[in-house]
Protein backbone atom coordinates (compact mmCIF):
# COMPACT_ATOMS: atom_id res chain seq x y z
CA UNK A 1 0.00 0.00 0.00
CA UNK A 2 1.15 3.88 -1.05
CA UNK A 3 2.26 5.49 2.23
CA UNK A 4 1.00 8.66 4.13
CA UNK A 5 3.22 11.12 3.10
CA UNK A 6 1.67 14.21 4.28
CA UNK A 7 1.79 12.50 7.98
CA UNK A 8 2.92 14.59 10.85
CA UNK A 9 6.06 14.18 13.01
CA UNK A 10 6.61 11.87 15.84
CA UNK A 11 5.01 13.69 19.08
CA UNK A 12 7.90 14.44 21.70
CA UNK A 13 5.67 12.79 24.27
CA UNK A 14 7.22 9.69 23.93
CA UNK A 15 7.04 7.83 27.21
CA UNK A 16 10.77 6.70 28.26
CA UNK A 17 11.40 3.62 29.82
CA UNK A 18 10.34 4.69 33.68
CA UNK A 19 6.78 5.63 32.32
CA UNK A 20 6.35 2.30 30.86
CA UNK A 21 7.24 1.09 34.54
CA UNK A 22 5.25 3.60 36.33
CA UNK A 23 2.01 1.75 33.95
CA UNK A 24 3.12 -1.69 35.05
CA UNK A 25 3.26 -1.04 38.51
CA UNK A 26 -0.66 0.62 38.10
CA UNK A 27 -1.15 -2.80 36.52
CA UNK A 28 0.30 -4.71 38.94
CA UNK A 29 -1.75 -2.73 41.86
CA UNK A 30 -4.71 -3.37 39.85
CA UNK A 31 -4.54 -7.52 39.87
CA UNK A 32 -4.63 -6.91 43.79
CA UNK A 33 -7.96 -6.31 43.01
CA UNK A 34 -9.08 -8.47 39.76
CA UNK A 35 -5.75 -11.14 38.45
CA UNK A 36 -7.54 -11.24 35.24
CA UNK A 37 -5.87 -7.36 34.50
CA UNK A 38 -3.55 -7.81 31.09
CA UNK A 39 0.50 -7.09 31.85
CA UNK A 40 1.16 -3.99 29.61
CA UNK A 41 2.58 -5.70 26.43
CA UNK A 42 -1.06 -7.31 25.70
CA UNK A 43 -2.06 -3.72 26.46
CA UNK A 44 -0.09 -2.09 24.16
CA UNK A 45 -1.20 -4.60 21.53
CA UNK A 46 -5.01 -4.00 22.21
CA UNK A 47 -3.91 -0.42 21.96
CA UNK A 48 -2.45 -0.98 18.61
CA UNK A 49 -5.64 -2.53 17.01
CA UNK A 50 -7.75 0.39 18.49
CA UNK A 51 -5.68 3.04 16.80
CA UNK A 52 -6.04 0.66 13.57
CA UNK A 53 -9.68 0.16 14.00
CA UNK A 54 -11.71 1.33 11.24
CA UNK A 55 -14.26 3.40 13.44
CA UNK A 56 -12.84 5.83 16.20
CA UNK A 57 -14.15 3.64 19.39
CA UNK A 58 -14.08 5.79 22.71
CA UNK A 59 -12.73 5.43 26.31
CA UNK A 60 -15.21 4.98 28.05
CA UNK A 61 -16.15 2.12 25.10
CA UNK A 62 -13.14 -0.07 25.10
CA UNK A 63 -11.28 0.54 28.65
CA UNK A 64 -14.52 -1.71 30.45
CA UNK A 65 -13.56 -4.40 27.94
CA UNK A 66 -9.54 -3.94 28.59
CA UNK A 67 -9.34 -3.93 32.72
CA UNK A 68 -13.26 -4.42 33.58
CA UNK A 69 -16.37 -2.63 34.58
CA UNK A 70 -15.32 0.58 36.12
CA UNK A 71 -12.42 1.60 33.70
CA UNK A 72 -13.64 4.33 32.25
CA UNK A 73 -12.50 7.77 32.96
CA UNK A 74 -14.20 9.44 36.08
CA UNK A 75 -15.65 12.95 35.43
CA UNK A 76 -13.37 15.85 36.32
CA UNK A 77 -15.97 16.83 39.49
CA UNK A 78 -16.13 13.21 40.48
CA UNK A 79 -14.70 12.49 44.16
CA UNK A 80 -11.09 10.51 44.92
CA UNK A 81 -13.47 7.74 45.50
CA UNK A 82 -15.12 7.07 42.19
CA UNK A 83 -12.41 5.84 39.91
CA UNK A 84 -13.84 2.73 39.77
CA UNK A 85 -10.93 -0.61 39.18
CA UNK A 86 -8.76 2.20 40.34
CA UNK A 87 -7.31 2.70 43.39
CA UNK A 88 -8.42 6.41 43.19
CA UNK A 89 -8.86 9.42 41.08
CA UNK A 90 -4.97 10.21 41.65
CA UNK A 91 -4.32 6.68 39.61
CA UNK A 92 -7.15 6.74 37.30
CA UNK A 93 -5.77 10.31 35.91
CA UNK A 94 -1.89 8.86 35.91
CA UNK A 95 -3.07 5.87 34.15
CA UNK A 96 -4.87 8.10 31.83
CA UNK A 97 -2.43 10.67 31.05
CA UNK A 98 0.34 7.50 30.38
CA UNK A 99 -2.50 5.83 28.09
CA UNK A 100 -2.88 9.03 26.10
CA UNK A 101 0.80 9.58 25.42
CA UNK A 102 1.41 5.80 24.48
CA UNK A 103 -1.98 6.51 21.91
CA UNK A 104 -0.26 9.85 20.57
CA UNK A 105 2.93 8.61 20.29
CA UNK A 106 1.69 5.58 17.89
CA UNK A 107 -0.56 7.37 15.83
CA UNK A 108 2.21 9.53 14.98
CA UNK A 109 4.64 7.21 14.19
CA UNK A 110 1.88 5.32 12.15
CA UNK A 111 0.73 8.40 10.33
CA UNK A 112 4.73 8.97 9.49
CA UNK A 113 6.40 7.51 6.07
CA UNK A 114 9.43 5.38 7.12
CA UNK A 115 10.98 3.44 4.04
CA UNK A 116 13.00 1.44 7.28
CA UNK A 117 11.83 -0.43 11.00
CA UNK A 118 15.59 1.55 11.64
CA UNK A 119 14.19 4.99 11.49
CA UNK A 120 13.86 6.47 14.87
CA UNK A 121 10.92 7.76 13.94
CA UNK A 122 8.65 4.53 13.14
CA UNK A 123 6.59 2.45 15.14
CA UNK A 124 8.12 -0.46 17.69
CA UNK A 125 5.35 -2.19 19.68
CA UNK A 126 6.22 -2.56 23.51
CA UNK A 127 6.61 -6.43 22.82
CA UNK A 128 9.17 -8.55 25.37
CA UNK A 129 11.51 -11.25 25.22
CA UNK A 130 10.33 -12.73 28.40
CA UNK A 131 12.58 -16.29 27.77
CA UNK A 132 15.51 -13.60 27.16
CA UNK A 133 14.60 -12.13 30.63
CA UNK A 134 14.85 -15.11 32.27
CA UNK A 135 17.81 -16.87 30.79
CA UNK A 136 19.58 -13.52 31.89
CA UNK A 137 19.14 -14.84 35.58
CA UNK A 138 21.23 -16.03 37.61
CA UNK A 139 21.20 -20.20 37.52
CA UNK A 140 19.29 -20.13 40.97
CA UNK A 141 16.77 -18.05 40.25
CA UNK A 142 15.85 -19.68 36.98
CA UNK A 143 14.71 -22.91 38.82
CA UNK A 144 10.85 -21.15 39.68
CA UNK A 145 10.33 -20.93 36.00
CA UNK A 146 10.90 -24.58 35.82
CA UNK A 147 7.56 -26.13 34.23
CA UNK A 148 5.93 -23.37 33.69
CA UNK A 149 4.46 -22.08 29.41
CA UNK A 150 6.70 -18.75 29.00
CA UNK A 151 5.57 -16.94 25.89
CA UNK A 152 7.68 -16.10 22.89
CA UNK A 153 8.88 -12.95 21.85
CA UNK A 154 5.66 -10.43 21.15
CA UNK A 155 3.47 -13.46 21.53
CA UNK A 156 1.76 -11.29 24.23
CA UNK A 157 1.26 -8.19 21.97
CA UNK A 158 0.06 -9.91 19.31
CA UNK A 159 -2.91 -12.02 21.99
CA UNK A 160 -3.79 -8.35 23.02
CA UNK A 161 -4.03 -6.75 19.47
CA UNK A 162 -6.37 -9.73 18.37
CA UNK A 163 -8.59 -9.04 21.97
CA UNK A 164 -9.40 -6.16 20.19
CA UNK A 165 -10.56 -7.16 16.72
CA UNK A 166 -12.40 -9.74 18.14
CA UNK A 167 -14.62 -7.55 20.49
CA UNK A 168 -15.42 -5.31 17.45
CA UNK A 169 -15.37 -8.01 14.84
CA UNK A 170 -17.79 -5.32 12.69
CA UNK A 171 -14.90 -2.77 12.59
CA UNK A 172 -12.87 -5.93 10.94
CA UNK A 173 -15.09 -7.37 8.29
CA UNK A 174 -13.53 -7.65 4.89
CA UNK A 175 -14.29 -4.60 2.84
CA UNK A 176 -15.90 -5.48 -0.12
CA UNK A 177 -13.15 -3.99 -2.54
CA UNK A 178 -11.02 -7.51 -3.24
CA UNK A 179 -7.96 -6.08 -2.84
CA UNK A 180 -8.69 -4.10 -0.16
CA UNK A 181 -10.01 -7.80 1.71
CA UNK A 182 -6.87 -9.05 0.57
CA UNK A 183 -4.73 -6.60 2.37
CA UNK A 184 -6.83 -6.69 5.07
CA UNK A 185 -6.47 -10.73 4.97
CA UNK A 186 -2.81 -10.96 4.84
CA UNK A 187 -1.85 -7.90 7.53
CA UNK A 188 -3.80 -9.97 10.25
CA UNK A 189 -2.02 -12.94 9.54
CA UNK A 190 1.03 -11.88 9.80
CA UNK A 191 -0.20 -10.61 13.53
CA UNK A 192 -1.79 -14.11 14.13
CA UNK A 193 1.64 -15.83 13.39
CA UNK A 194 2.87 -14.03 16.57
CA UNK A 195 0.60 -15.76 18.32
CA UNK A 196 2.33 -18.78 17.62
CA UNK A 197 5.23 -20.72 19.47
CA UNK A 198 8.89 -19.66 18.78
CA UNK A 199 9.78 -23.07 17.39
CA UNK A 200 13.18 -21.98 15.53
CA UNK A 201 16.67 -22.77 16.81
CA UNK A 202 16.95 -19.32 19.17
CA UNK A 203 20.06 -17.31 17.86
CA UNK A 204 20.14 -14.23 19.43
CA UNK A 205 18.45 -11.95 22.49
CA UNK A 206 15.96 -9.08 22.55
CA UNK A 207 16.36 -8.53 26.13
CA UNK A 208 19.76 -7.86 26.09
CA UNK A 209 22.29 -7.29 23.50
CA UNK A 210 24.67 -9.89 24.88
CA UNK A 211 22.51 -12.22 26.58
CA UNK A 212 21.63 -15.89 26.01
CA UNK A 213 19.91 -16.55 22.88
CA UNK A 214 16.46 -16.78 23.24
CA UNK A 215 14.77 -15.63 19.82
CA UNK A 216 14.90 -17.19 16.40
CA UNK A 217 15.44 -15.63 13.06
CA UNK A 218 12.30 -16.74 11.73
CA UNK A 219 11.02 -15.57 15.09
CA UNK A 220 12.38 -12.10 13.98
CA UNK A 221 11.42 -11.81 10.82
CA UNK A 222 7.75 -12.98 11.98
CA UNK A 223 7.62 -9.96 14.17
CA UNK A 224 9.23 -7.38 11.51
CA UNK A 225 6.29 -8.56 9.31
CA UNK A 226 3.83 -8.05 11.92
CA UNK A 227 4.73 -3.97 12.40
CA UNK A 228 4.32 -3.25 8.26
CA UNK A 229 1.10 -5.30 8.79
CA UNK A 230 0.10 -2.75 11.25
CA UNK A 231 1.03 0.46 9.18
CA UNK A 232 -1.04 -1.24 6.42
CA UNK A 233 -4.15 -2.26 8.62
CA UNK A 234 -3.39 1.98 9.62
CA UNK A 235 -3.55 3.06 5.73
CA UNK A 236 -6.14 1.04 4.97
CA UNK A 237 -8.93 1.77 7.26
CA UNK A 238 -8.27 5.54 6.81
CA UNK A 239 -8.29 5.22 2.82
CA UNK A 240 -11.55 3.95 3.65
CA UNK A 241 -13.44 5.99 5.96
CA UNK A 242 -15.78 4.32 8.53
CA UNK A 243 -18.40 1.81 7.48
CA UNK A 244 -21.96 3.65 6.23
CA UNK A 245 -24.83 1.26 7.71
CA UNK A 246 -27.09 -0.10 4.56
CA UNK A 247 -30.51 2.05 5.53
CA UNK A 248 -33.60 -0.07 4.40
CA UNK A 249 -36.74 1.56 3.88
CA UNK A 250 -39.49 -0.56 4.97
CA UNK A 251 -42.62 -1.11 2.31
CA UNK A 252 -45.67 0.60 2.30
CA UNK A 253 -48.19 -1.21 2.94
CA UNK A 254 -50.75 -2.13 -0.14
CA UNK A 255 -53.75 0.20 -0.31
CA UNK A 256 -56.29 -2.64 0.45
CA UNK A 257 -53.52 -4.28 3.33
CA UNK A 258 -54.54 -3.80 6.79
CA UNK A 259 -53.45 -0.64 8.42
CA UNK A 260 -49.88 -1.23 10.55
CA UNK A 261 -51.37 1.06 13.34
CA UNK A 262 -53.44 -1.76 14.54
CA UNK A 263 -56.77 0.19 13.64
CA UNK A 264 -58.33 -2.93 11.66
CA UNK A 265 -59.24 -0.77 8.75
CA UNK A 266 -57.37 -0.86 5.63
CA UNK A 267 -54.90 1.39 4.72
CA UNK A 268 -56.31 3.25 2.33
CA UNK A 269 -59.33 4.07 4.78
CA UNK A 270 -56.72 5.06 7.54
CA UNK A 271 -52.90 6.02 7.76
CA UNK A 272 -53.08 5.75 3.89
CA UNK A 273 -55.84 8.39 3.29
Amino acid sequence: MSADTTAPAPTPSALVPEDFDALEDILDELRTRDDEVPQWEFCDGFMAALVCSRRAIAQDEYLPVLLGEGAAPAAADAPMSAAGVFSGVIQQRRFLELWQRRWDDMVAALDTEVASLDDERSFHPEAMDVRGSILCLPEDERGEFEGQEIPAFAQVWALGFLYAVENWPEEWSPPRDREAAQWLDEALDAIVALTEPDTGKPTFSMFSEDGPPSVSDARLDAYFKAIWAVYDLRRLWKSMGPRVETIRKQAAPGRNDPCPCGSGKKYKKCHGA
